[in-house]
């Protein structure tokens, strides 16, 4: 019987790629995989067969191996984690592969909390990183600042297609039209988390009006307040 994973290998440091992942991808025959996430465990996939994918072939790469697997060990790569951000690419690996064992990786959403010092179990963490609509996340991400909380969020990029392009600049404007005050939300941008290409903006929505950021970039906008153990003592 093949054996099929869907493993998180985290952000883009080797670092941050868990034991078990590790363990996986060193046991296994073929590695189907995008060339950033492929990068992020180069050292683990010398000498298997590895499929470098792209959006436009990736389903033709799926379907070759599904015809030749046998009882071989299948490996696909995903950066973060498995369970964010994904869905719609791993349920398509179980409509062709069937069972399919996902093994879940370190987000940068988790490190971009970490690192922004907002708890995420007072936030709420939304991506816009899907091809299907997103207008109802808009009204999420709305009624998640309204209602006070902080706000963990992946952007969606679509250069080619304007009108779907959602990144920071878009979301800033589109904060600011719908009644909020741009200037007094404080915000973090993250681009290439754990890598040595690691960069941080920080400043208030407003202030990302114009300007332009990675694909891999995560935003923080931080309305969270010191609240510790102390103040709920008898």
């Amino acid at each position: 019987m093949a054996q099929v994973y869907a493993v998180g290998v985290g952000p883009g440091s080797s670092r941050y790629v868990t034991g078990i992942v590790k363990d996986v991808i060193q046991n296994c025959d073929i590695i189907i995989g995008y060339k950033y996430t492929l990068n992020t465990i180069d050292l683990l996939i010398k000498g298997k067969q590895v499929y470098e994918i792209t959006m436009k072939n990736q389903e033709e790469a799926y379907q070759e191996v599904a015809k030749t697997l046998g009882d071989k060990k299948l490996v696909i790569p995903f950066t973060g984690d498995v369970n964010f951000s994904e869905s719609e690419v791993v349920d398509r690996l179980i409509e062709i592969f069937g069972d399919v064992e996902i093994i879940p990786g370190i987000s940068a959403i988790q490190v971009a909390a970490s690192k922004a010092r907002v708890p995420l179990d007072k936030s709420k963490v939304i991506t816009m990183h899907v091809t299907t609509t997103i207008e109802e996340k808009k009204l999420e991400l709305q009624k998640a600042l309204i209602d006070g909380f902080s706000v963990v969020l992946v952007p969606r990029p679509w250069p080619k297609a304007p009108e779907k392009h959602f990144m920071q600049s878009e979301i800033a404007h589109y904060l600011r039209k719908n009644g909020f005050d741009t200037t007094s939300l404080k915000v973090h941008v993250f681009e290439f988390l754990t890598t040595e290409r690691e960069t941080e903006f920080v400043g208030t929505v407003k202030d990302l009006e114009g300007k332009e950021f990675s694909d891999l970039s995560v935003m923080v906008i931080n309305q969270s307040s010191l609240e510790s153990y102390i103040n709920f003592k008898d």
